[in-house]
């Protein structure tokens, strides 16, 4: 079989019916502008190459773990003024994955992870009510977030800066403008104090915060970064992957 047993869209039914699946992985990501040099469809990306790469090594581990199709669209109502950025609201966030987890939980699957790749995206409360309906436990991961990202970048960045464009340019280099189209992810910051030492929150007017769509520079940016970086993140998340499929839910608290 020439498709990755790992991943859904590439396997088919008589593989699906032979075997037991114990962790159901769904990435998600989101449609919005990255800076001038990065693609549309980066966070969608980063979810799908992180799930299957995390998937892979649970996979050769002995753990049967399923990645389903990539969600586009994640909450980008600061971004509606600019063209193609998609918005999903949290609210059919909610429906969406509720749906999913329903058919998941009818068919038998015991374990759902989250692998999100937008900042937008925010589904611990979503997950707390659907634990009030459903048997399948669910979780949710950050990937970008795991891990010490000042051991890796000088300067990380928040949206399209070092960290993305150093994995992007091992996802889909080819679809990374050149350096001389990069824009610096300059930023301005809120006048309001609370809001720009961080300790109260509003969400950001994208169009009024960054000229570039950025918010970070990606000059320093490399994809020998970007390989170390996404080397040690797969691989933590597939060692919670492993311990969560031998893990009973009923008693992990014992």
């Amino acid at each position: 079989m020439s498709g990755r047993p790992y991943v859904l869209a590439e396997v088919p039914w008589k593989v699906v019916s032979q075997t037991e699946y114990e962790v159901a992985i769904l990435p998600w990501g989101a449609t919005e502008a990255h800076n001038y040099h990065l693609p549309y469809g980066t966070d969608v990306m980063e979810s799908d190459y992180v799930a299957a790469e995390s998937a892979r090594r649970a996979w050769e581990q002995g753990t049967r773990v399923i990645v389903l199709p990539t969600v586009p669209f994640g909450v980008n109502t600061g971004q509606l003024d600019i063209p193609l950025c998609i918005n999903m609201n949290p609210s059919t966030q909610a429906a969406v994955l509720g749906d999913v987890v329903h058919a998941l939980e009818v068919q038998g699957m015991e374990k759902l992870v989250i692998i999100n790749s937008h900042g937008g995206n925010n589904f611990r409360q979503m997950i707390r009510e659907l634990t009030l309906h459903t048997s399948v436990h669910l979780s949710t991961i950050d990937w970008w977030t795991i891990l010490p990202v000042r051991d890796y970048f000088d300067e990380p960045g928040d949206h399209a800066g070092e960290l993305e464009t150093s994995v992007m340019q091992i996802i889909a280099p080819e679809l990374v403008l050149p350096q001389s189209d990069w824009g610096n992810g300059a930023q301005k910051r809120p006048s309001v104090v609370a809001l720009r030492e961080g300790w109260a929150w509003s969400p950001r007017p994208w169009t009024k915060v960054s000229a570039d769509t950025g918010t970070g520079n990606p000059k320093a940016a490399t994809p020998e970064k970007g390989t170390r970086f996404l080397n040690d993140v797969t691989a933590k998340i597939a060692s919670y992957l492993v311990d969560l499929a031998a893990t009973d839910v009923e008693r992990m608290y014992d």
